[in-house]
């Protein structure tokens, strides 16, 4: 048998991002994979991580590129643009965890995402995603974009459905909610870029975009592209009548924790998408779409693969159930691999046999630029109160 054939990896961040992506790793079977290192800006964090999972801590991240073939960014996105270009100019293929990238303030120490003109923040956003695009073709390597619902193996297998009986979508629903975010960078402005539209609704609103994509390609041999955006956004947890029930985090500073997004593609066709941080009981991530030749609903999760009962919560005290889960005590949609319903470790295969045979992939800085540029043209329309805005292309 012929030895596989080797990649080096470096892993940038050590926080919740960072954990799942080293574990995806460990399912990477195409190549073999030898992880160079880590490097955090917080040492003590970076030498935690790596004693955990016996690797290597860098204390200068040039270090780390330079020992790696390609870089998982698993940092807040207010760093993403600095480093992927940092990686790219190395020559080396850099993964970026989602969100890309965005507008995170002037840096004065008053600003708030409350109140700052969502116009500016839309132009400052596209230049960001200018420059890491054009970072990208000036190197030779390559943008992965880590998002997780292009890989799930229920948009997948909508995927093949579209391509095989050339479907028009007509309307897609998509959701991601759950109980609040486990960063405490997640919340202000000027670290995350935005709240539930950002932080969720550029999960759901990525594969919305992606299967557009790939009805246009079948059907006219290009994607059909997002054209205008209609958005409402709410801060429900920063109401001066709200009931803190402490259910729910309600940490945010200056960020909405509800998003509604209505898309008109070029085509006339449309896509909801729903983000928020109030939902108890684990997270709803679901994609449906009404096509002309048939009706497809993607539960990543929760879905009923596995669903147990369990009388008492002290039973199951060691037993993963399911991400923010409020209780495991009575019924549960418990997930027997819930990496795998979410496309984990789909899409770090997929990014490994690129980065080591040039293999296409399917979420890449295209996708990654479209969601971006409509997430920002969202924020302006919610400024407007819901009116609608045209999304910019690149």
């Amino acid at each position: 048998m012929a030895e596989k054939k080797i990649v080096k990896a470096g892993i940038v961040g050590s926080g919740f991002a960072a954990k799942f992506h080293f574990d995806a790793i460990q399912r990477v079977y195409g190549c073999k994979v030898e992880i160079s290192g880590i490097f955090s800006r917080t040492p003590k964090n970076a030498k935690s991580f790596a004693e955990e999972r016996g690797l290597t801590p860098f204390s200068e991240l040039s270090n780390l590129i330079d020992a790696s073939d390609i870089v998982h960014l698993c940092t807040p996105p207010v760093t993403h643009e600095q480093i992927a270009i940092e990686v790219l100019r190395r020559d080396k293929d850099v993964i970026i965890e989602k969100p890309f990238t965005g507008y995170f303030g002037d840096g004065s120490a008053d600003f708030s995402g409350d109140d700052f003109s969502k116009e500016a923040g839309l132009e400052k956003a596209r230049e960001s995603i200018r420059r890491m695009l054009d970072a990208e073709k000036s190197s030779n390597g390559s943008i992965m974009y880590a998002e997780n619902w292009i890989y799930a193996p229920a948009i997948q297998k909508e995927r093949e459905v579209i391509e095989k009986t050339a479907a028009q979508i007509l309307w897609i629903q998509a959701q991601q909610s759950h109980s609040g975010s486990h960063s405490l960078d997640y919340g202000k402005w000027r670290l995350s870029g935005g709240g539930s539209l950002m932080g969720k609704g550029c999960h759901p609103l990525a594969g919305a975009l992606y299967l557009k994509a790939v009805e246009g390609r079948v059907r006219f041999g290009k994607p059909i592209m997002p054209k205008s955006v209609s958005c409402r956004t709410h801060a429900i947890t920063r109401l001066e009548n709200y009931k803190n029930d402490k259910n729910l985090r309600h940490s945010y500073t200056d960020v909405e924790d509800y998003a509604f997004t209505h898309i008109v593609f070029e085509d006339g066709t449309v896509a909801d998408v729903v983000a928020s941080e109030l939902l108890q009981g684990g997270v709803k991530n679901y994609l449906e779409v009404h096509a002309s030749n048939h009706r497809t609903v993607c539960n990543l999760t929760p879905n009923n693969a596995m669903q147990t009962y369990n009388p008492v919560d002290e039973i199951f005290k060691d037993i993963y159930v399911v991400e923010k889960t409020g209780t495991k005590q009575g019924w549960s949609n418990i997930s027997p691999d819930e990496a795998w319903f979410n496309g984990y470790q789909h899409e770090m295969e997929a990014f490994y046999r690129s980065s080591a045979f040039n293999e296409p992939i399917e979420s890449n800085s295209e996708l990654a630029a479209a969601v971006t540029a409509t997430i920002y043209a969202a924020y302006l329309s919610a400024e407007k109160n819901g009116v609608e805005v045209n999304i910019p292309y690149f």
